[in-house]
């Protein structure tokens, strides 16, 4: 049966683990309540609380960051519906804790559970750019659009003391390269000084995820990342610095937040975005049970209507990887949700893509230490 049926015993046990004092301990400023173990794992472990120790003080739930000697930066893909052919997530795991995030999944590569680990066991690239300043250097390198953003957000919290994805933009910067970016954090603003340069040269865009109005959803789907109105603050002003900017209302959840499109449209024209594009929300692998669990803390009563209403989109599956459907889904509700975007953007004046490609004509190769420089 689809949702919370409270006559299946295995319904009523999942609701007797994430109603735990330990598990309402932790999700306080978190998007997951559970931590069980990624799907690669032989033996699942995950807290469970007895009743012996209900009123036992709790340590402090902290986030954990691991430095990573990456031995490559740049990401390809060669995804038909995706904009770009390469990427770089600066992080691995991201603290802004969204509970809807198709990237928990990969937390499972490392051991650890897409559920807390991958909001609070993170792991960091300090040699993100020097790496890309020697990828950017080889004889052979062709210039295309870089994403930053596409899996984790470049500007989680953690940012703020790594400054990581700052240095990968100073690379981009000092050789020209074309960037674009996805965030839903207002420290992209502390880059101004980078990317309105850029941005003049025809070398960047900037894109921001508003999944909702209401600060109080926000902070039950993504407790750590910037409020709604910090954002639309930050496209204001991104826009008036004269760098293009789009909106996205990422992800559509039916019957949580697919009723607000047209408002957030609205809100992104009021402050200057050029382009508009959204989502409907994925769930892909152990991302389905967390997205239940999370149902069933904070909307009980609509877990049934959802998971029907997303699984009416997706043939009958929780999720569809089909490139040509796996983003805006199929079926009547997802082409009405497909036809008001349409709609409210041609009434806004705002446009569905990318109306041209950045510039890569710029590009200027780095010269690493010890190289012989060009003769041309």
């Amino acid at each position: 049966m689809n949702g919370f049926d409270p006559r299946d015993p295995a319904e009523a046990e999942r609701v007797k683990r994430v109603e735990t004092p330990l598990a309402r301990a932790h999700e306080r400023g978190r998007g997951t309540v559970t931590n069980a173990g990624g799907r690669f794992e032989k033996q699942q472990r995950e807290t469970f609380d007895d009743g012996w120790h209900e009123d036992e003080a709790l340590p402090p739930f902290r986030t954990e960051t691991t430095m990573e000697r990456a031995v490559s930066v740049i990401t390809r893909n060669d995804s038909p519906d995706l904009s770009f052919d390469r990427s770089i997530n600066p992080y691995r795991g991201c603290e802004h804790g969204c509970s809807y995030c198709y990237a928990r999944p990969s937390h499972a590569y490392l051991g650890l559970s897409p559920g807390l680990d991958f909001e609070s066991r993170l792991f960091a690239k300090p040699n993100a750019a020097e790496l890309l300043e020697r990828e950017l250097a080889h004889p052979r390198y062709q210039p295309r659009e870089i994403a930053l953003g596409t899996n984790t957000d470049p500007y989680q919290p953690i940012e703020r003391h790594y400054r990581i994805t700052r240095q990968i933009l100073e690379v981009l910067a000092r050789t020209q390269h074309p960037v674009t970016i996805v965030t839903k954090n207002a420290m992209v603003l502390r880059d101004l000084d980078l990317l309105a340069p850029m941005a003049a040269k025809g070398l960047a865009r900037v894109a921001l995820s508003v999944t909702t109005l209401d600060g109080t959803l926000a902070r039950k789907m993504e407790p750590r990342a910037s409020i709604p109105a910090r954002r639309l603050d930050a496209l204001r002003q991104l826009s008036a610095a004269g760098i293009p900017t789009a909106i996205l209302a990422s992800p559509m959840i039916p019957a949580i937040n697919d009723h607000e499109i047209e408002a957030i449209l609205e809100a992104g024209a009021a402050v200057g975005v050029e382009e508009a594009n959204y989502i409907l929300i994925r769930l892909p692998l152990e991302l389905r049970e967390l997205f239940r669990e999370w149902l069933l803390v904070h909307y009980p009563g609509k877990l049934r209507h959802v998971l029907s209403l997303v699984q009416s989109m997706r043939s009958g599956a929780d999720y569809d990887s089909s490139f040509a459907t796996r983003q805006t889904g199929t079926g009547p509700y997802a082409e009405l949700l497909a036809k008001r975007f349409r709609i409210a953007c041609q009434r806004l004046g705002i446009r569905r893509r990318h109306s041209s490609r950045l510039r890569t004509d710029l590009f200027t190769p780095p010269v690493l230490p010890g190289t012989q420089m060009s003769l041309f």
